[in-house]
């Protein structure tokens, strides 16, 4: 079965579902893949900062029009193993929504954009050929169907696909491997705040999400200590807890909501971003960001934002191929590289030995609390609709 389309977006997460948005309602046809089912629970912080409410409104998603009421959140709480706490105000209103609510709003607005949203599709391989263009083959239920179409994009999250192809980044040889862990919970009390506690190589969010009824428990702990474990993810949470007493306290009341636990496989944190194969990628697909830094949704919608832009450019003929390729990696480094960078560096100070002292330098000195938050968020772009 043979298909034209001017647009295909692997990977119907956040990042791919916001460029469908964009792009569809330009006027392109666009094909948005995945190769699972939704809606479905997802591991994530489910934190929205500032920055990403200023970009979810302009892509036109409004939760109150879906009758979802974010809980809202206004500071920060840094729980170290020790017990010593790190407490900062937000630049901001914050919001908690869960990935189950946020993914179906996002596909409502592709799909009224005029996006064909395709699921349980694996991506068998992708071509290009000699005009730029590509040839994408997707198994679709029984069928094999081979798009024909002007630009692809992948969003498609971690571990990167076979089918990716041209990407040679050098990651060191002795980075850490991390897994991704989530889980509602109810009968945890929240307070209007993010609370991050650390553990062993790791961290433990807890925010609250739509509704203020449940929490959102979410870890990327390392991979070694994972094993360690077991594999439940109930399991996983409680063990991590025994290396911060209070994240122990705060999860003896509650109790894992049936059907929202989930896991992602092993990913290594990106060293420099990956802008591009022989397509733009975005969202994690375009890198990973490490643990200390809570703004991935933004990073995935301001990614979808800087590539829907520079694509409609290209589709228009304005640019060249090799234009398109070269300004959207420019764009993205000048994004995203300072504050991975940045991000490292502070994670590197976190898991230090002395970060023992951190609560009480930060009394000492209250703007370095603000910095810590401030340091590992991106700037708000002042966009409108």
């Amino acid at each position: 079965m043979e298909q034209q389309v001017d647009i295909i977006v692997i990977g119907a997460g956040i990042a791919g579902s916001a460029c469908a948005v964009q792009l569809a309602g330009m006027g392109y046809t666009t094909v948005l893949l995945d190769r699972k089912a939704f809606p479905r629970h997802k591991t994530c912080g489910e934190f929205m900062s500032p920055e990403t409410l200023e970009m979810l409104a302009y892509v036109g998603v409004d939760p109150f029009a879906f009758q979802v009421e974010p809980s809202v959140m206004d500071s920060a709480k840094i729980i170290m193993p020790n017990g010593g706490e790190i407490d900062s105000a937000l630049p901001g209103k914050a919001w908690g929504i869960s990935r189950y609510e946020l993914d179906m709003m996002l596909h409502q607005k592709a799909i009224e954009a005029g996006a064909s949203i395709v699921t349980k599709a694996m991506v068998l391989d992708i071509v290009q050929l000699d005009d730029h263009s590509y040839r994408v083959s997707v198994r679709q239920g029984k069928d094999v169907v081979h798009y024909h179409t002007r630009s692809v994009i992948g969003a498609y999250g971690t571990p990167r696909p076979k089918f990716v192809q041209g990407m040679e980044i050098d990651v060191p040889l002795d980075s850490e491997v991390y897994v991704g862990v989530k889980s509602h919970y109810t009968g945890i009390k929240t307070e209007p705040r993010v609370e991050l506690y650390f553990c062993e190589g790791g961290y433990v969010g807890i925010s609250p999400i739509e509704g203020g009824e449940k929490a959102n428990v979410a870890a990327l702990l390392p991979l070694k200590t994972v094993q360690r474990i077991g594999k439940s993810v109930s399991d996983i949470l409680q063990a991590a807890a025994q290396d911060n007493e209070k994240l122990s306290v705060r999860l003896s009341t509650g109790v894992p909501a049936p059907g929202s636990q989930v896991s992602i496989a092993p990913v290594k944190l990106s060293t420099v971003p990956e802008p591009w194969s022989i397509f733009p990628h975005i969202g994690d697909a375009l890198m990973v960001i490490p643990p200390l830094c809570g703004d991935g949704m933004s990073i995935a919608l301001r990614s979808s934002i800087i590539c829907s832009t520079v694509t409609d450019r290209y589709l228009r003929s304005e640019i060249t191929y090799d234009e398109w390729q070269s300004e959207y990696t420019l764009e993205a480094n000048h994004h995203f590289g300072k504050l991975l960078k940045r991000a490292k560096r502070i994670q590197k100070l976190a898991f230090a030995k002395t970060n023992r002292l951190y609560p009480g330098a930060a009394k000492l000195f209250p703007s370095l609390a603000s910095y810590l938050v401030k340091a590992t968020r991106l700037t708000e772009m002042g966009i409108q609709r």
